[in-house]
């Protein structure tokens, strides 16, 4: 691939902006403007309410006639007329003398205050009795108090929502100007791709990019239209180019445009089509190799654009490029993360609300992971001559609106999943293994932590909890899993001899084929790995003669998929992954999967009914007598 020079993020950014400024202005009608974004700025031509109005149903009197009365000591006074909202009344209050008033009607000459309903009896047919007294302009909303003439309302560049709009109705404005919608044309690149609603072929992959940014673009109040997935081939994608050319599109986005081999097609072929290239590589991670050309047409330059295929990858760019102010959080980033030198980094956030505010997680799983995409609420950008993140308050450009619910953050399980299938409990489940939840319920981030570390007395969960100094936490019973070494049979006849109990997994790991045997283990800080430590060292066996002992899986499911995919031989893990995934197990250890609940949430009724359902639901693991309950509690 060839690479002119990498160009800035924000000469990058700056490029598409001066693009997208130069198309028109329209004025469209009000009512269809929902997620445009405001040209001019809007300033009110009339007051309102428009005239002094009652804020309630009563009576509309003159307050002073009112001073004395009370519940047991009443006034009365003389009913003169009636007005309902939209008509009006021109008799003028005289002592003792009140109007009927309905709520959102003009008041009357006079008048300065209305007495409730609920504080009066009706007498006689022109009579009322007064219970309570009223001071001057009590319930009146007086003319211009909500908008006054000549008050901006909102202000240009503002993306309309269902309030701005009742704002402007309520000012009389039935059309407005808006930034142009911008019309996309999308194109999806790459021979592996296959379109949805077909049975996946062999080394295939759904074409997920185009769903992706097509959301994007209508959550940006842009239009789009699709022009289908083209393979490796020049023809092909010129006539695609060109087929969106024809509709006059104003921006044509590629994604997958840029991998090796497609990114100098689609160079080529902007080049072939009288076009220039301006930009070909952007110091950025990820999205380095991002193309940006223009091709003329009918008296104007139309923008190509060829992103990354990977699908974190391609939203992020296409936000960073697109979106010029852009949805901002601020948040807190705890975990360590070391940036890659040299080039702006923009990495994947998942968004947890605690009590002192958003806290921030990491997603390192890659961008071409799709799991990437679904746990991603935004991204942070790491300067390019900044290392690491650590501890700090951080920036994160939100993709869209996120959903805040229960915050489980911990040791992966399936029976979580289970539980969650099962209601319709909004959460969001973070995996950074029993440490890492632990560390959350002191920050006041996770609600739940599901946890399973073994003391070196045998005890589950509770000496760590004392050792780390755990305060304000319940410690609900959950459920026992069996953790133990799984595997395919066919390992059996790399290694020559049987593996049927724990004793012949020692033989192995002691044994010399232990270095022709590759090994996943877990991330640091979950239990499963604190486990498999202490099974190595209460058998003397050192780390450095598992091959793979760094090699760490994030879930217990990552840990079957690479064995049964023959990624790897062995792994760590629970019985239900062995069973889902068809691999054989040897049981090393029972252990309590328990939950950690902060003691201020105890009582919501999300976290009740979360416990609720652990006792009720059915899960692939044994459940003891006290399953539910609370087996310790730190104050």
């Amino acid at each position: 691939m060839r690479y002119l020079e990498l160009l800035e993020i924000k000469d990058a950014k700056k490029i598409i902006m001066d693009k997208l400024s130069e198309l028109q202005n329209e004025e469209i009608d009000l009512i269809y403007s929902n997620g445009r974004i405001l040209s001019d700025d809007i300033v009110s031509a009339v007051d309102v309410p428009p005239f002094d109005r009652s804020r309630m149903d009563g009576y509309a009197v003159l307050a002073k006639d009112t001073y004395e009365a009370d519940e047991s000591n009443p006034i009365t006074l003389k009913v003169i007329d009636s007005v309902k909202a939209g008509a009006f009344s021109d008799k003028k209050l005289t002592e003792k003398t009140c109007i009927e008033i309905a709520t959102g009607a003009p008041m009357p000459k006079s008048a300065d205050a209305v007495v409730m309903v609920e504080y009066t009896e009706q007498i006689a047919e022109n009579e009322i009795k007064i219970y309570d007294a009223v001071a001057p302009h009590e319930n009146i909303q007086y003319c211009g108090s909500d908008i006054m003439v000549g008050e901006l309302i909102l202000r240009k560049g503002t993306k309309l929502t269902a309030r701005d709009i009742g704002a402007i109705s309520a000012i009389g404005m039935d059309k407005i100007k808006v930034e142009k919608s911008l019309n996309v044309g999308l194109i999806s690149t790459g021979n592996e791709l296959q379109e949805l609603g077909d049975n996946l072929k062999p080394n295939k992959i759904y074409d997920v990019n185009t769903y992706t940014l097509a959301s994007s673009i209508q959550e940006n109040g842009w239009n789009f239209n699709f022009y289908g997935i083209v393979g490796d081939n020049k023809i092909d994608l010129k006539e695609k180019i060109t087929n969106a050319l024809n509709k006059d599109e104003d921006v044509i986005i590629l994604s997958g445009g840029t991998s090796a081999g497609v990114g100098d097609l689609t160079s080529t072929v902007i080049e072939e089509l009288g076009g220039e290239i301006l930009v070909h590589g952007i110091k950025i991670k990820p999205g380095k190799p991002t193309i940006i050309g223009q091709i003329p047409y009918n008296n104007k330059h139309k923008l190509v654009v060829g992103l990354p295929g990977y699908p974190t990858s391609c939203l992020t760019i296409f936000d960073v490029l697109f979106n010029e102010k852009g949805n901002l959080l601020t948040a807190h980033f705890h975990p360590r993360y070391i940036s890659a030198k040299g080039r702006e980094e923009y990495l994947p956030v998942s968004i947890i609300k605690g009590l002192d505010g958003y806290g921030v997680y990491p997603i390192v799983k890659g961008s071409g992971a799709i799991t990437s995409l679904t746990y991603a609420d935004g991204y942070v950008i790491i300067p390019e001559n900044k290392e690491m993140l650590e501890d700090e308050v951080v920036d994160v450009h939100l993709f869209g609106n996120i959903k805040l619910g229960l915050n489980i953050i911990g040791s992966h399980c399936v029976g979580i999943d289970y539980i969650l299938q099962k209601s319709d409990l909004i959460a969001k489940t973070i995996n950074v293994g029993s440490l890492g939840g632990i560390s959350s319920i002191k920050r006041e981030e996770a609600d739940i932590a599901g946890i399973h570390l073994l003391g070196n007395d045998g005890e589950y969960n509770i000496p760590f909890l004392k050792r780390y100094g755990v305060k304000n936490a319940s410690l609900v019973r959950g459920y026992l899993r069996e953790q133990g070494f799984i595997f395919k049979k066919e390992l059996v006849e790399k290694v020559g001899f049987e593996l049927k109990t724990i004793e012949d997994v020692l033989k192995l790991l002691k044994s010399p084929v232990a270095k022709e045997i590759d090994f996943i283990n877990r991330n640091k800080g979950a239990g499963t790995r604190v486990l498999f430590d202490k099974f190595l060292k209460d058998n003397k066996i050192n780390k450095s003669n598992v091959n793979g002992y760094d090699l760490e899986a994030k879930t217990h499911s990552a840990v079957g998929a690479s064995i049964a995919t023959d990624k790897v031989d062995m792994g760590v893990g629970i019985k239900t992954i062995a069973e889902k995934y068809n691999l054989e197990f040897i049981k090393l250890a029972d252990e309590n999967y328990d939950l950690l609940i902060r003691n201020e949430k105890i009582n919501d009724p999300e976290v009740l009914e979360f416990i609720e359902l652990l006792k009720k639901v059915e899960l692939p693991f044994k459940k003891p007598n006290d399953c539910g309950e609370i087996i310790y509690k730190s104050e």
